[in-house]
């Protein structure tokens, strides 16, 4: 206490020690002699301004403050209790330090009373206490959120923008976006504006559940009243939702925000979402960026980066751009299969036309100095197939000279497909030598696929041929071999069926229901029709 008496004792000797020529000085100058308006130093300046009021509650406070500030919440109680010792009369700082390191804790009960023995010293809270006592109860007990805006309304307290923001951010927390957004309406009736982070956490919410428009929607409204810009995180939520949701629009618009404006790149996980959104929607330039992006990451391609970019070029009919797909893929050591093209092939199966225009499209691009992809080949050839127009599909085969591509086994077993439904048993020979002279080495389709059309003809003693054939190579047979020999057998009243059906169970094979009836009838009929078939040939390319 001395202490502080000697320096206020020398603040006002440095005052009186002013000179009073100079205060006249600084009266006197004219405004016009200086550019500032009132001239410099038109008044005398305060000594006292800005200085700390030193007392031994307001030292106590700023060190309980201190302890708040580093989070050694459990010191404040025990500087509580020693000021009480030491006889002295908190005020609502003090309670204020108190209740700050209760809500650090979640020590609700315990902030009540502190709460209560402030009312008892006669102590007015004001709006911070409000917002203490609300973050010290759980995220998910409203009841507690009720009973404080009940209390401000009984002190005459109004909730500001940092009220609702810190309700709002409850709510978001807990997945209640309805409440969020009726505190969101009630704010703005009240003719406040909404924070960043309010704006944030409700937007975030509903991003987080799959309103992937609402979340757009709010972004939207936030940005358009608002100086300040959403944080990069919010976006790239948005972008989440929106691409999880296949919302074209919010995945476009959120995509633009991120990567182009903010220059921020995705995870290679929302990457594979934006990547399907834009194969759903056809947006073929979004998909491409989407790749480009990928490369910035360092993210080694795959088939399933490519596929998406295709399909959505296909969406437009894009035929050539996704024929020089595929040669980009085998550029890059990308592996890829006929699957990788049914979107492709979609297109060109509608008519015979679409399949002599894909024709004319290779043709170009070989004339272009293009490779021409094996798999764009195959596209060709399975579309005719599947349309049973096997002229074509054999034409196709034997003008791949023409674009310098070699016919692999993929091809061979797509035009054997076309050879069984045809019942063609000498092309299909003639398949098997051309497969010899390049070197094609068939696996277990191709047998499969012999068989089958050896079981097309009368004589159909080949089939057990290609059978044994297939597993002296030490290949399994499928059960679609099996099922046609058995039911072939069974038609014509070929008793080795039942050596067929030994081997089916040795194999691991179940009897299918319709199978079963198959033989029970002689092959009259296939047993009831909601039962499970597996005799559909599923055609494998």
């Amino acid at each position: 206490m001395w202490a502080t008496g000697w320096q206020e004792q020398r603040r006002c000797a440095s005052v009186s020690q002013v000179p009073a020529s100079s205060s006249y000085r600084y009266a006197r100058r004219s405004p016009s002699s200086t550019p500032l308006r009132h001239g410099p130093y038109a008044h005398p300046p305060d000594v006292n301004f800005g200085q700390p009021i030193h007392t031994p509650l307001a030292r106590l406070n700023m060190f309980l403050q201190n302890q708040v500030d580093k989070g050694k919440t459990i010191n404040i109680m025990t500087i509580a209790k020693r000021m009480k010792e030491d006889g002295f009369r908190p005020d609502l700082t003090t309670y204020n330090s108190i209740l700050q390191a209760c809500a650090w804790e979640k020590c609700q009960d315990e902030a009540r009373a502190v709460f209560a023995d402030m009312l008892s010293m006669g102590v007015q809270p004001d709006r911070q206490t409000f917002h203490l006592l609300i973050q010290t109860s759980h995220s998910a007990d409203q009841s507690v959120l009720v009973e404080v805006l009940k209390t401000m309304e009984e002190w005459s307290i109004l909730p500001n923008e940092t009220t609702y923001e810190i309700m709002i951010s409850r709510f978001s927390a807990n997945n209640r976006l309805e409440l969020a957004l009726q505190s969101l309406s009630q704010l703005a009736r009240d003719g406040l504006s909404p924070t960043l982070t309010t704006a944030s956490e409700v937007i975030r919410c509903a991003a987080k559940l799959g309103f992937s428009r609402l979340a757009l929607d709010l972004a939207d409204a936030f940005e358009s009243t608002s100086v300040r810009r959403l944080d990069s995180d919010v976006w790239v939520d948005i972008l989440a939702s929106s691409a999880e949701e296949l919302y074209v629009e919010g995945t476009r618009r959120a995509w633009h925000e991120v990567v182009s404006k903010q220059n921020i790149l995705p995870d290679e996980g929302c990457c594979l979402l934006v990547l399907h959104t834009a194969a759903r929607h056809g947006l073929s330039g979004l998909a491409l960026e989407v790749i480009e992006t990928l490369k910035r990451l360092n993210i080694v391609w795959h088939e399933h980066h490519i596929a998406p970019v295709i399909e959505a070029m296909c969406y437009h009919g894009e035929l050539k751009e996704a024929f020089m797909m595929f040669e980009f893929m085998r550029k890059h050591g990308i592996t890829h299969t006929i699957e990788t093209a049914l979107p492709v092939l979609e297109i060109v199966k509608k008519d015979s036309d679409a399949v002599d225009s894909a024709w004319g499209t290779l043709e170009e691009l070989h004339e272009e100095g293009h490779t021409i992809d094996i798999t764009a080949f195959n596209v060709v050839i399975h579309a005719a197939v599947a349309l049973q127009d096997l002229q074509r599909a054999i034409g196709t085969y034997k003008a791949a000279a023409q674009l310098n591509v070699k016919p692999d086994i993929l091809t061979f077993n797509t035009l054997l497909e076309g050879c069984v439904a045809a019942r063609h048993r000498d092309l299909g020979d003639r398949l098997l030598s051309d497969m010899k002279e390049l070197g094609v080495r068939p696996d277990t389709t191709t047998y499969e696929r012999m068989v089958r059309l050896c079981l097309t003809q009368s004589m159909y003693e080949d089939a057990f041929f290609y059978l044994e054939e297939m597993k002296s190579l030490g290949l399994v047979p499928p059960l679609l071999v099996y099922e046609a020999i058995i039911r072939k057998l069974v038609a014509v009243g070929d008793t080795r069926y039942n050596l067929a059906l030994e081997e089916l169970k040795e194999c691991g094979y179940e009897v299918s229901v319709k199978l079963q009836s198959f033989i029970s009838s002689g092959g009259a009929h296939n047993g009831p029709a909601n039962a499970q078939s597996r005799e559909q040939p599923v055609v494998r390319l």
